[in-house]
This record gives structure tokens, C-alpha cells and sequence, in this order.
């Protein structure tokens, strides 16, 4: 199998533990001040609002259509092109004393002051209503999914691996969530996709780490728990570095060529995988290690039954 680093030779990862858990802590505390302070920037997904559909027949500048909107007195809107750069989705937030019907005519008139137009063919209206039911909704996601992962691990390893894994998701999510609120990018339900996305992804990492550990645990005869860490890190490392590249590779291009569409889904992975590889290592690793996990934790053990061949369990 290819390998990025020559074998036979251990990175230390452990020993960086402790600066490393004081960098995500430094890091988590400043997401959960920005998130309360700042919030999150909520997409028309969440706040309501208007979205508009316009085809032309040739290419549309999209700096003339946001001109002639703001002649028409529709201030506050998103404009890019959709599908193809004949076709213009405008989002509008629930600003302004326009009614529907006034609003669908302030935009149809806008569209006809930008050569090449043809039709408006889609225009609907979110409620703020159902906006917050979305986010109700998202964020009641994002808890069951921690919740039936804390429970899967638990039952594949042991408790104090779980919490690690489940702690390592929820610094990936806060971590994220903490950048979108202090840059203000928008946050709508491509972007929730993408958490829930980066958290399966995460825990995919960490997972395949676990499973090196307890395997080596139930090999190695010598060293501490650290040293088996260290050691199933490194046999991972390649394995994780070139799923990483790959993953990061296919989102840069869609972050450069998406469009504006899937940009906040696009940088949301960037920054979830960044975050996902350095937590796998450090934090949910890291936190096994400080919950003491040993060796006779991952060990089967043996459980005489009289008249049967002995049968092994893990220990709880």
C-alpha cells in the first residue's frame, strides 16, 4: 500500500496534547462568545423573504441587474446567476414597505431595464415562521446525530472513547459556526447540509484512529497508552492525509468554480475537514488519553462457562 512516511518511525503526536487542547479551548471559548454576540448571519431560508427567477435569452451582467433594482427601490437583494449565466436568482430579505404583488412588479420592471430579458418564472415568498421552524428543525439535527454517534461508539469501543469522539464533532461544529459568525457569511440550509456533512465526516477520521488503537492495544506487549496512540496516529497518518487531499482537493474546486450558490457550502467543508483531521488527533485522541484509558479497557477478557469453550467480552 502507498505510503506518505517511511515505516518504522513514531511521531510523538501526544506529547503536543496539552498546548494543542489549550489551542481548541482558546478556540471554542472565542466561537461561543462570537455566536453569542454577533449570531449568525441567517440566510432567507431561516429569516423569510423573497426569491426571484428571471431567464434571458444572452448573458446577464449581473452589476446592471443589481442597478436596476436599486432604481426600483428593492434594496438588500442577492443576485447571481443560476444554472447558466442566462439566469438570475435574486434573493430578496423581508425588508422595505412592498407588498407581494408590489415587489413582483418593482422586479419584473427591473428585469426589463437589462437587455436580453424574457420571462420571471419562479416567485415564492418564506415566511419568518417557517424560517424558524428550518432552524428549529436543523439545530435539533445536528444534537440527535452527537447523540446516536455518543451511542454507536460507546457500544464499538468503550464510554471514554465515545465522549472523545463526540467532544472531537462538537469542537468541529462550534469551531465553524464560530467563523461564519464573525466573518457574517450567510448561513442557509446548504450550509447546515455541510455541518451535518463535516460531522459524518469527522467521525470517520476518528473512528479509523480508534480502531488502529485498539488493535495495537490488543498486539503491543510494551509501552503505555500514550506510545500506543502515538503509534497507531502515525500508521493512520498516511491513510488520513490522502482521503483529506482528496476530500479538499474536489471542495476547493467547488469553492473557485461553484459559484456564489455554494460558496458558504463550500467554505463550510473547508473549514469542517481542516478542523475534522486536527481533532481526530487531538482532541478525541487526546481526550481518551486524559480519561485514562488503558490497555485492559480494549482488551478482551475471558468469561468461563462451565461446559462451553471460553467465551471473550469487552471490558465495560
Amino acid at each position: 500500500m502507498f505510503q506518505l512516511l517511511k515505516q518504522g518511525h513514531t511521531i510523538p503526536f501526544m506529547r503536543a496534547a496539552f498546548p494543542a487542547t489549550c489551542f481548541s479551548v482558546v478556540l471554542i471559548i472565542l466561537a461561543i462568545v462570537t455566536l453569542a454576540t454577533k449570531g449568525l448571519n441567517w440566510g432567507l431560508d431561516f429569516t423569510g423573504g423573497t426569491i426571484v427567477e428571471l431567464n434571458y435569452e444572452q448573458p446577464v451582467e449581473l452589476a446592471a441587474m443589481r442597478t436596476a433594482l436599486v432604481n426600483q427601490q428593492v434594496d438588500g437583494a442577492v443576485v447571481q446567476h443560476f444554472g447558466s449565466t442566462k439566469d438570475v436568482l435574486i434573493r430578496i430579505p423581508p425588508k422595505g414597505k412592498m407588498n407581494q404583488q408590489q415587489l413582483s412588479v418593482a422586479v419584473t420592471e427591473a428585469g426589463k431595464q437589462v437587455p436580453g430579458f424574457a420571462k420571471l418564472s419562479r416567485i415564492e415568498y418564506v415566511g419568518p415562521a417557517v424560517g424558524a421552524e428550518l432552524a428549529q428543525n436543523g439545530f435539533l439535527a445536528i444534537i440527535a446525530s452527537l447523540i446516536c454517534i455518543l451511542g454507536y461508539v460507546a457500544m464499538r469501543f468503550e464510554w471514554r472513547m465515545a465522549t472523545g469522539a463526540v467532544l472531537s464533532l462538537g469542537h468541529d461544529v462550534l469551531i465553524t459556526l464560530g467563523i461564519f459568525s464573525w466573518c457574517q457569511y450567510e448561513f442557509d440550509l446548504t450550509v447546515l447540509a455541510a455541518v451535518l456533512t463535516v460531522v459524518g465526516y469527522s467521525l470517520n477520521d476518528t473512528i479509523v484512529v480508534f480502531d488502529r488503537v485498539r488493535e495495537n492495544a490488543r498486539r503491543l506487549r510494551k509501552g503505555d497508552m500514550q506510545e500506543i496512540i502515538d503509534i497507531s496516529m502515525t500508521e493512520t497518518l498516511s491513510r488520513t492525509l490522502i482521503t483529506s487531499g482528496t476530500t479538499l482537493f474536489t471542495v476547493v474546486a467547488l469553492f473557485v468554480m461553484g459559484g456564489p450558490l455554494i460558496h458558504g457550502f463550500a467554505t463550510a467543508l473547508l473549514i469542517g475537514i481542516g478542523f475534522g483531521t486536527y481533532s481526530s488527533i487531538y482532541v478525541a485522541s487526546a481526550w481518551a488519553m486524559y480519561m485514562r484509558v488503558t490497555r485492559e479497557h480494549l482488551l478482551p477478557t475471558v468469561v468461563e462457562k462451565e461446559g462451553t469453550e471460553e467465551v471473550y467480552e469487552e471490558v465495560p
